[in-house]
């Protein structure tokens, strides 16, 4: 089940739906929510390993992650990380990003996926509802991972593309008031009754998307959002169990590992890194 604070009454967990001729979605925001990491982060070191990226790149993107992880993200640091991915992407060709992130989706998103969450999915679409994925990274990177979760639907913000490359500039960033109107225009196509929906978020950047729906909960809540939905009654959950889908119905003991490897994955991040510069470094046959 589902993990729930204490503030959080029974009552509060998604319900069977009461209108049978309205339809239901819920909503999930990615980063936090459904996986412990930033996803486009995530995808930094098989970047790096195919060459899209330098060491400098690589650094940079793991100490963002490290600010990531221990702090709230608020929207300047929001915008900071998005001219970071932004910047490093134009030139890059399409093709080569969905070969990459194809490839190596299961290595590098599969352990980060919160147990919590995927159980959260399928007890939504034992309900009946659409299951929507909703985030600010790339739609080359958010793809795949919804195929992965089996959703419905994904949004999530697309690049400009010319000639097969990425320009750098953005024709959609779905990001806080963006993540609304996303939301309202799948509503009106696929008919759901927003005010019978559910949404998920770790961020106080996503309060619009929280606002947009009758049922709104707040997950892995940062400092502000925390506060915000303390003062308006809506319930928290916490997810904090990120282990891979193919053992997630295994034993104790691989839960216990899993867990161990988000508490010290910040430190072991760094040493891999380091070592992983060091084995470039080394030239052929050494």
């Amino acid at each position: 089940m589902t993990d729930i604070s204490p503030e959080t009454p029974q009552s509060q967990q998604p319900s069977e739906r009461t209108d049978r001729s309205s339809r239901i979605a819920a909503f999930f925001d990615l980063d936090k929510t459904v996986i412990a990491r930033s996803s486009a982060l995530a995808f930094s070191r098989p970047f790096f390993d195919q060459g899209l990226i330098n060491r400098r790149t690589v650094l940079k993107s793991s100490y963002a992650q490290f600010l990531f992880l221990l702090t709230a993200a608020d929207r300047d640091q929001v915008e900071t990380l998005r001219r970071q991915v932004t910047d490093m992407c134009r030139g890059w060709e399409v093709e080569q990003v969905r070969a990459i992130v194809e490839e190596t989706l299961h290595d590098v998103v599969n352990p980060l996926v919160f147990a919590e969450a995927a159980e959260l999915i399928a007890g939504h679409r034992a309900r009946g509802h659409d299951v929507v994925l909703i985030s600010a990274s790339g739609i080359e990177m958010v793809g795949p991972i919804g195929e992965l979760l089996g959703v419905d639907h994904v949004e999530a913000t697309q690049m400009e593309i010319v000639d097969g490359r990425y320009t750098g500039e953005l024709e959609f960033y779905c990001y806080g008031e963006n993540k609304a109107t996303a939301m309202a225009a799948l509503a009106a196509v696929h008919g759901y009754d927003l005010s019978q929906c559910h949404a998920y978020t770790d961020s106080i950047t996503d309060l619009p998307m929280l606002g947009a729906v009758g049922n709104p909960v707040a997950v892995n809540p940062d400092r502000q959002l925390r506060r915000h939905a303390a003062e308006v009654g809506w319930p928290v959950l916490r997810f904090d169990r990120p282990v891979p889908l193919r053992t997630r119905i295994g034993s104790a003991s691989s839960r216990m590992v899993a867990a161990l490897l988000l508490g010290v994955g910040v430190t072991t991040g760094f040493l891999a890194l380091r070592s992983l510069l060091g084995r470039r470094r080394r030239p052929a046959g050494s």
